[in-house]
């Protein structure tokens, strides 16, 4: 029985192989607005795993894996606002928040996963279902370049991240958390080789469910 090959060495904050680290290329945004992201187990160490990138970017964030998570009664109470980042009936646009002078004001939770895995994450944690919703409106096709998706305008995490922030708190540029995620785009695409990208994404749809 032949031995398994030995691991490639991976960057334990950015979570890539070390040859293809993206921390050089983060830089942290001071947001206001406390992002949690709820990050599905099949997400942790995927190689697109845009919503650790998304955490990385961002002053205020924090990222839980797993499916049911215990303790988001406790955290949910401690903010004067919080919102749930997903669309359903009652979701709607995010508005600008008017008061961030309380480091404790607002809250955004972020469900990290596919569509399917982050309805998973709703039915698992009730709490959620009793939260404000909000949806982004259609925006610029996604960046994501390397998932199919039956709905054009999907985004993947990172972006839905950015733009919600964006709206929420119109005073500050958000732009820079999406760099490491450009970054990430070309790497692969570099990887697999133009040939390969072109026959299996060539003039398909640009975004991922939800990743």
């Amino acid at each position: 029985m032949n031995p398994s090959p030995p691991s490639r060495p991976r960057c334990e904050r950015c979570l890539r192989p070390a040859s293809h680290c993206l921390c050089a290329h983060v830089r942290t945004v001071a947001n206001r607005t406390h992002v949690l992201l709820l990050q599905h187990p099949s997400e942790y160490r995927h190689a697109l795993n845009t919503g650790r990138l998304a955490a990385l970017g961002l002053q205020r964030s924090q990222v839980l894996v797993g499916e049911h998570f215990p303790d988001l009664d406790a955290i949910v109470a401690e903010y004067h606002s919080v919102f749930l980042l997903f669309p359903g009936d009652g979701a709607v646009a995010p508005q600008p928040l008017v008061d961030h002078t309380d480091p404790n004001m607002a809250l955004l939770i972020v469900p990290d996963g596919t569509w399917r895995k982050a309805r998973k994450i709703l039915y698992a944690n009730p709490i959620l279902a009793t939260l404000p919703r909000l949806s982004l409106e259609n925006g610029p096709p996604s960046s994501y370049r390397l998932r199919q998706t039956r709905e054009p305008a999907a985004v993947s995490t990172i972006e839905a991240v950015v733009r919600t922030l964006a709206r929420l708190e119109p005073d500050q540029d958000f732009s820079s958390v999406l760099t490491p995620f450009n970054v990430l785009i070309e790497q692969q695409i570099q990887a697999m080789g133009m040939d390969v990208y072109g026959r299996n994404y060539g003039g398909l749809p640009a975004s991922e469910e939800r990743n």
